[in-house]
């Protein structure tokens, strides 16, 4: 007779060794690209991140940073590997939760385990931890740094200790797992709130057991208290216990005259006192309930202590302090995350309403000199009444998302939406686009890396409609929909043979996949793919796939009378399908190789001058400099500066101060001017005569609050504006000309006056300090801008900038009217990508580049080919042709296809006299494009940016050919042109 328990621990450890194992053969070697580099970067100094943090991810994945042995280049790859410790132990504890369950389905009792029932067991759990070991949001998120990792482990610990609990008939023991699984809970909050989701379901747990004859309504009553405990953890103890401090601290000091922190203090006494009692109280009247309870509640707080790290590190001022919670005010605030605005969950407005009123909310406090200062309140909103609706799914006044809302629901202008539309949006989008697309890519398939992709069936397999460019992309995996279908069968084998477990089991899968959706109530468009977020889903379905083999293994077992047989032959049959998942998976989730996320940051920071000012947009273009410079020490003279970011106090604060090797930077302006509430957003008034003021003059206006900028607001409030669209900055020609700023060649250029002309009806206050810096700097020292941040300011400086290698600096320079490219600085940005810059991995075919690695490379061939044309410019035709060639071997279309920016080079290599690479560019560029037009024209798909680019391409080389004397060609790609263009039902761009 074999050992169950043996056999379970060591098979569960088997498993999860296999998992591990992949995991770190497949890590990510360096930081990822979006939030990984910004969280190995505070876990490695211990700094603060985006709200609402992660302290005990940090306080871990710190020591993990320890293991690179003092090595900067290793520590990403180090904490990297923590996500993969992590990811095996939740593959180790989903095994034994299936197993756990199993035994309950087939009411084994300890000790009387018969060989068949543990063989059967043990199979269910290896195929069912292997699915999800291989599939595709799981894999992801356990080769790379970020919180997703670490929170499925709790999931799965928490889950797994459930189910333990239920099996424990000692009353002592069970309260000592209760403890256990809330200390858990507790310290979970400090990595994700995933965890939190789970306990409406697991409450169900508790009922089946405490209560022999369950029903309907019983089960309701426990998922309530379960959704009460998920409230009171969520809303009343995370941002709730510190809110009401933060009460008590404003009464004590703004009212009774206290000093800072006296109401902490006294909050902290009162409450702790208070628990302290109520535990020795219910010991002394031995009620065991409430004690539990206490306990429980005590440990979850214990748990929850790790946020203290967040307002410890704020007060050190490190670096990276987003948000700066130092004190009560800003912890608050930055736990309720209010930077990111609000969604209506249960009631709000239509997309097309009108604000009919603005109201003044709660008031906005911050630490002034011996009192909390009111600066600004919350604004309360209310639109027409007329257009709002309970479970409002289309709700974003955003103009793009309006647009994308008209389109989708085929709405013409004009045009109101209905309930129906409006649910109509929840079913087809947010749970069939933004769920259910993605659960049937980890159980079905998935069409490719490409935006939107769709998933795939059994039919798709067999079907030679797919166009090469999609059949060789490493993300077009097929499962033959072979786990969906075992999923399928263990659930309602589940369903059948245990409908308590089942019931749980559902809960888990609901309140992870459907309920999140709903409760996170996205908008039309995602900056990228949100797989990762409902993988705590996806984990529960694994269950089910489980439970698929035990199915096999009773009916295989009715069979042959032998269920140790059936158990064998169920766990054969099924393990192909794991297997499918890994060999179909492993090319697009080996992250071996890849380093361009962080070299690309390299170059970014190699383009700037010694002790320069660097603008940049959203997170990837910042997060990978944070790292580099944080954990790699690569460049710390530059300062780097989120544009976004600059437009709160505590950033420019921030800025204010050294950081690294960077002095900080020149303001006039003082926190008076740009403090919380001040100077938010600066309306263009335009005044009568004034076309123009001087930049000194306006800064002096506002730094002295000068009536004469006063406008009064409709709500009685006095802001201040900007008198004229023309903000004019005086230049010292004569200094600029000794410092040695102007480039070789762009004498002529330089202007004695640079127009800072506001782009639309207002600054924000971003915009107001970077004016303040441009005047106050100087130039002294140098600022660039990448290309996100150069897009986004409200200044109009694209005239006065000039590419040097893949930034943009800001120089006493125009750009002539009618000039054919942007000014470059051709000698600098030569240099810049022949010595400076780095391309690991770039030129292998076998590495995998998704999305972001392609958009990161099609902006280094862009900025290629601009400084090509700048040498073409100066008759330089060998080092344009130098400089195109190293782009096609560093970036060949082998390992990373070409793209627009590739496309743009070709009558660059025609001008350098490389006629072949020109039209081999062409030949991969049309072949791909018309590919991809017919698979559109075949399959009735929308046309979104891929196609675009393929038509405009086509459209793009047929003259280009023709001008060159490729007149066959020309015609060849005339007559395919023809046959697309005409037939385009609505070429409107994907939604990104």
């Amino acid at each position: 007779m074999l050992d169950y328990k043996k056999v379970n621990n060591l098979t569960g450890w088997l498993v999860a060794l296999v998992a591990t194992l992949v995991y770190i053969l497949t890590v990510e070697q360096t930081a990822s690209f979006w939030d990984p580099g910004e969280f190995i970067a505070v876990a490695y100094k211990l700094q603060v991140p985006h709200p609402p943090g992660a302290p005990f991810f940090l306080l871990i994945y710190r020591m993990f940073g320890f293991l690179a042995m003092g090595d900067g280049l290793q520590v990403a790859y180090w904490m990297n590997v923590g996500s993969a410790l992590f990811s095996g132990f939740t593959i180790l504890f989903l095994f034994w939760s299936i197993t756990l369950l199993g035994r309950k389905l087939f009411k084994m009792k300890k000790g009387q385990e018969s060989k068949g029932e543990t063989i059967s067991l043990m199979g269910a759990g290896i195929i069912g931890a292997l699915v999800y070991t291989f599939s595709d949001s799981f894999w992801f998120s356990a080769v790379e740094a970020e919180v997703y990792a670490m929170s499925s482990f709790f999931t799965a610990i928490v889950i797994w200790a459930f189910l333990k609990w239920d099996v424990i008939e000692d009353p002592r023991e069970e309260n000592k797992w209760l403890i256990f699984i809330a200390y858990l809970v507790g310290l979970s909050i400090g990595v994700h709130l995933l965890n939190l989701v789970t306990l409406p379901a697991l409450a169900l747990i508790y009922y089946f057991k405490k209560y022999k004859n369950p029903n309907i309504k019983g089960g309701a009553i426990a998922l309530l208290c379960g959704g009460v405990a998920l409230i009171i953890i969520n809303n009343l103890i995370i941002p709730g216990l510190p809110s009401l401090a933060g009460s008590i601290e404003i009464f004590f000091v703004n009212s009774i005259g206290l000093p800072f922190g006296s109401g902490i203090v006294f909050f902290s006494a009162v409450f702790l006192g208070s628990l302290i009692y109520a535990i020795l109280y219910s010991i002394k009247k031995e009620k065991v309930i409430l004690n539990t309870i206490l306990l429980s509640l005590t440990f979850v707080l214990i748990g929850y202590s790790s946020y203290a790290l967040i307002v410890i590190r704020a007060n050190q001022d490190p670096v990276i302090n987003e948000n700066n919670p130092s004190d009560i005010i800003s912890y608050v605030s930055y736990l309720k995350r209010e930077q990111y605005g609000y969604r209506p969950l249960l009631h709000g407005q239509y997309f097309t309403a009108k604000v009919e009123s603005q109201e003044d909310g709660a008031p906005i406090y911050l630490k002034g000199k011996d009192k909390y200062e009111i600066v600004d309140y919350n604004t309360i909103t209310k639109y027409e009444k007329s257009k709002t609706t309970i479970l409002p799914r289309i709700y974003s006044t955003q103009e793009r998302h309006k647009q994308i809302y008209r389109a989708k629901l085929g709405l013409s202008q004009g045009q109101e939406p209905t309930f129906s539309d409006n649910i109509y949006f929840m079913l087809t989008h947010q749970l069939g686009h933004m769920y259910w697309r993605y659960f049937m890519w980890n159980f079905s398939g998935r069409e490719s890396d490409y935006s939107d992709a769709p998933w795939l069936g059994i039919a798709d397999a067999f079907s030679d409609k797919f166009p090469d460019y999609i059949k060789e992309n490493k993300a077009h995996n097929n499962y033959l929909m072979l786990p969906l279908i075992l999923g399928l069968i263990g659930m309602f084998f589940q369903a059948k043979k245990d409908p308590n477990s089942f019931y749980v089991t559902l809960g888990l899968f609901l309140m992870m996949g459907v309920v999140l959706i709903l409760y996170l109530n996205s908008p039309p468009v995602e900056p990228r793919e949100r797989d990762y977020i409902y993988v705590g889903s996806f984990y529960a379905f694994a269950i089910w796939v489980g439970f698929g083999v035990l199915a096999l293994s009773h009916w295989i077992g009715k069979l042959n009378k032998n269920l140790a047989v059936a158990g064998i032959l169920a766990t054969l049959i099924t393990f192909p399908i794991p297997l499918l998942m890994a060999t179909q998976n492993w090319d697009d989730h080996n992250r071996q190789g890849r380093y361009f996320s962080v070299d690309s940051a390299r170059n970014f920071l190699a383009s700037c001058e010694p002790n320069a000012i660097l603008f940049t947009g959203g997170d990837n273009d910042t997060f990978p400099l944070w790292y580099v410079q944080a954990v790699e020490n690569f460049r710390t003279d530059v300062r780097v500066v989120v544009l976004s970011y600059f437009d709160t106090d505590w950033y420019v604060d921030q800025m204010t101060r050294q950081a690294y090797d960077s002095e900080a930077l020149p303001f006039s302006l003082t926190y008076e001017n740009y403090r919380k509430g001040t100077n938010d957003v600066l309306y263009l008034y335009e005044r009568e005569g004034l076309e123009a003021i001087s930049a000194k003059e306006y800064l002096r206006l506002l730094k002295n609050q000068s009536d004469l900028l006063k406008l009064q607001g409709s709500n009685k409030i006095t802001i201040n504006m900007v008198p004229a669209r023309n903000i004019i900055l005086d230049i010292d020609v004569e200094k600029v000309y000794n410092q040695g700023l102007i480039p070789e060649g762009m004498e002529a250029l330089v202007t004695d006056q640079m127009n800072l002309r506001v782009k639309g009806e207002y600054l924000t206050k971003g915009n107001m300090m970077l004016l303040d810096l441009i005047t106050s700097n100087n130039w002294e020292r140098p600022i660039y801008f990448n290309n996100t941040s150069l897009a986004t300011i409200g200044l109009d400086l694209e005239e006065y900038v000039v590419m040097e290698g893949l930034t943009y600096r800001l120089l006493p320079v125009r750009k002539p009217q009618n000039f054919r490219a942007e000014l470059v600085n051709a000698e600098k940005s030569y240099k810049h990508v022949m010595e400076d810059f780095a391309f690991r991995g770039m030129d292998n075919p076998d590495n995998y580049f998704d999305d972001e690695f392609r958009r990161f490379t099609s902006n280094h061939r862009s900025a290629l080919n601009s400084i090509a044309i700048a040498l073409l410019d100066e008759d330089e035709i060998e080092k344009a042709a130098e400089i195109l060639n190293f782009g096609i071997a560093k970036m060949p279309n082998e390992a990373i296809a070409y793209d627009l920016a590739s496309g743009q080079s070709v009558p660059l290599f025609f001008e350098v006299g490389e006629d072949e690479k020109a039209l081999d560019i062409v030949e991969k560029m049309t072949v791909k494009s018309i590919q991809l037009l017919e698979f559109y024209s075949k399959t009735n798909r929308e046309y979104d940016r891929e196609a675009i680019i393929s038509l405009e391409m086509l459209r793009y080389f047929v003259p280009l050919l023709e001008e060159k004397g490729y007149n066959d060609l020309a015609a060849e790609l005339k007559r395919d042109l023809e046959r697309f263009v005409g037939t385009s039902r609505d070429n409107r761009l994907d939604r990104r």
